[in-house]
């Protein structure tokens, strides 16, 4: 690889690097424009090194693959996001590493696709269990929000809260104990490792569904053929759009009710339009392996684990 390219790799790194601590120390502090130096440490670089880790951990569970099936293919491109006050954001709008050859046959597709989100599920698992092992005392809430016991907090004001998925809860339930404080899904944002985690499992879900050429288009594809895939993407897409929809009517309808969210729309459109509903053929294509199967329908466990219908709430 060519120096030049290894320095924009790199270089990529460290400036998402930098944008996630910043984002982390915000997630966690509650506070923007400013950062004093003990915030960022203390608070930011957590969630840094432990978003990091996911990306690279995912990316490069593509990269490895590909590699052993010598498909020639870049190092992950990372890609920063500067945090904006009031804006919702992560510090990066996640990484990418792009195919240079052509992938021929369903069985390397298989294995490129399925080998980021299940690396990347594991990372996000131990990040999250660590997160639930090591929780801090009430003390830590109450140094962000020291009226958080007050009757009146939060009332009359827009608060984010993020939402619950089958995983989350399980793992929250087995790792915690009645003596630990766990934060509710509207205080998890303050906690770098769990809010790391809960991004995890929301990245990986937004990257198995299977529509396309995501990687649950791949894996999907490879299982069962261009003509199952194509009608479980169209349901799936259809899935996405009333989620989208739900969300906008029952807000409408001043239901009080939280179910769907507005961006599944806007990530149905990318699909769409961008992506693709159809996954486009190999040159060669047999049936896969009862190993591979396995693994299939286990990260298709994953996207029904990690997935959340409204994944972000706002409420008064």
């Amino acid at each position: 690889m060519k120096t030049n390219k290894i320095f924009l790799h790199l270089g990529l790194f460290i400036i998402t690097f930098i944008t996630t601590t910043f984002a982390g120390a915000e997630w966690a502090a509650g506070q923007s424009s400013t950062y004093e130096f003990s915030v960022l440490v203390s608070k930011g670089l957590p969630y840094a090194i432990s978003i990091m880790f996911f990306l690279s951990v995912h990316e490069f569970g593509h990269y490895f693959a590909a590699k052993y099936h010598k498909v020639e293919t870049t190092l992950p491109y990372y890609i920063p996001f500067p945090p904006i006050s009031g804006f919702l954001n992560f510090g990066t709008m996640g990484a990418v590493i792009k195919t240079k050859s052509a992938i021929r046959n369903n069985k390397a597709m298989f294995d490129i696709g399925a080998a980021g989100p299940i690396a990347g599920f594991i990372a996000s698992l131990i990040i999250l269990i660590y997160g639930f092992t090591h929780l801090p005392t009430v003390d830590y809430l109450l140094t962000i929000h020291p009226d958080y016991f007050d009757p009146k907090y939060g009332k009359g004001i827009i608060s984010l809260k993020f939402g619950d998925t089958l995983l989350f809860s399980l793992i929250k339930n087995i790792f915690t104990n009645s003596k630990d404080f766990i934060p509710p899904m509207s205080e998890v944002y303050h906690y770098p490792y769990l809010c790391v985690g809960w991004f995890g499992l929301f990245v990986t879900a937004m990257n198995m569904i299977p529509v396309g050429q995501l990687d649950g288009g791949h894996i999907v594809y490879s299982m069962f053929g261009e003509k199952k895939h194509e009608g479980i993407a169209s349901v799936s897409l259809i899935a996405l759009i009333i989620l989208g929809v739900s969300s906008y009517i029952l807000e409408f309808m001043n239901s009080g009710i939280a179910f769907g969210w507005s961006g599944w729309l806007i990530w149905s459109a990318v699909l769409y339009f961008f992506i693709k509903v159809k996954h486009p053929p190999v040159e060669k294509f047999e049936k896969l392996d009862f190993k591979r199967m396995i693994l299939g329908y286990f990260s298709l466990l994953i996207l029904l684990l990690s997935f959340a219908p409204s994944p972000f709430i706002l409420a008064i």
